[in-house]
């Protein structure tokens, strides 16, 4: 990463209940005006790991500072300094969006001429000024999440938490909401964003991505993709699909091999030719290959490779 200053730094971060380790000795830094993404499945610790950061949940062992403030001693200077939006939208359904904008303002100690120059400017950049006075129950669901932004940005912050902040929203407001963020990390706002969509990985500066409390890769999308699966994916059209993907999952020589639209993503082990190996597999079985060639791979590619990988040891 560049040398930007740091606004966030972690080491050795450690979170249990009970028996249960939920994040195992993390580390990792962001710097500022970064969009770092935090991939990982269900269960992996990124919740956890961003209720961390954020103050709301003390770790069991390890360092870190968020905003200049220490994770450990400062969890309360923190919530002032950053600005966090939950994965469960969390306003209020029954107040109008400008409410929510001014009861949120309140909580974060803004009041007269301000706040109301503040509750302007985020109505206008998060595109909800002819909809300030509608209840927030009527809205859908990508002007939920905009507002959701609009109240977590009210106070100017210097960190932006978002945990999976576009999950069941459509395509398009996906779309425009990252396009909110992006202009946020060009103006110096540091971003920290959990998502589940690969599609939204490709928007961050660098990525980590965490697997059972561990952060098993982390670096620029291109760097994953080169350093996780130099040798390419081979993608392959091909009929039937489905019994042609059971018969590659048995050879050993096939890494990983999964439907993606209506082919498959072949990957073969370090030093296989694979497609020749796919070429001749198939000879004398009852599969025909429509098309069949190599592809740069793609972040779910990497993510599933990773995973596997992981799950093989």
């Amino acid at each position: 990463m560049d040398k930007a200053p740091l606004t966030v730094e972690v080491e050795d971060l450690v979170k249990t209940f009970g028996d249960f380790v939920a994040v195992d000795h993390i580390r990792f830094q962001v710097g500022r005006g970064e969009i770092f993404g935090f991939l990982g499945p269900n269960g992996a610790g990124k919740s956890t790991t961003i209720r961390m950061l954020c103050g709301l949940l003390m770790p069991t062992f390890g360092k870190g500072r968020v905003a200049g403030f220490d994770l450990m001693e400062e969890p309360e200077k923190i919530k002032g300094a950053i600005g966090y939006m939950s994965q469960k939208f969390s306003l209020y359904d029954d107040l109008t969006v400008l409410e929510n904008l001014r009861f949120f303002g309140g909580i974060y100690g803004l009041s007269g001429a301000f706040q109301r120059q503040r509750e302007e400017q985020v109505l206008g950049k998060v595109g909800l000024g002819e909809l300030r006075d509608r209840i927030t129950r009527a809205l859908a669901v990508g002007w939920k999440q905009r507002l959701a932004l609009g109240c977590s940005i009210l106070h100017e912050p210097s960190i932006l938490f978002l945990d999976e902040p576009t999950s069941g929203v459509d395509p398009i407001s996906r779309r425009n909401f990252w396009v909110l963020i992006q202009g946020m990390a060009e103006r110096g706002v540091t971003i920290f964003v959990t998502t589940h969509y690969m599609d939204e990985a490709e928007y961050c500066s660098r990525l980590a991505l965490i697997y059972q409390g561990k952060i098993i890769a982390l670096g620029t999308p291109s760097e994953l993709k080169l350093k996780t699966l130099s040798q390419g994916v081979l993608e392959v059209e091909c009929r039937p699909l489905i019994p042609a993907l059971d018969l590659l999952k048995k050879e050993p020589w096939v890494l990983e091999s999964a439907v993606f639209g209506g082919g498959l993503h072949v990957i073969g082990k370090e030093g296989i030719r694979v497609e020749e190996e796919v070429s001749r597999f198939f000879q004398g079985k009852e599969i025909v290959i429509d098309r069949m060639g190599l592809i740069r791979p793609s972040l779910e590619d990497v993510f599933v490779s990773l995973i596997d990988k992981e799950e093989g040891q």
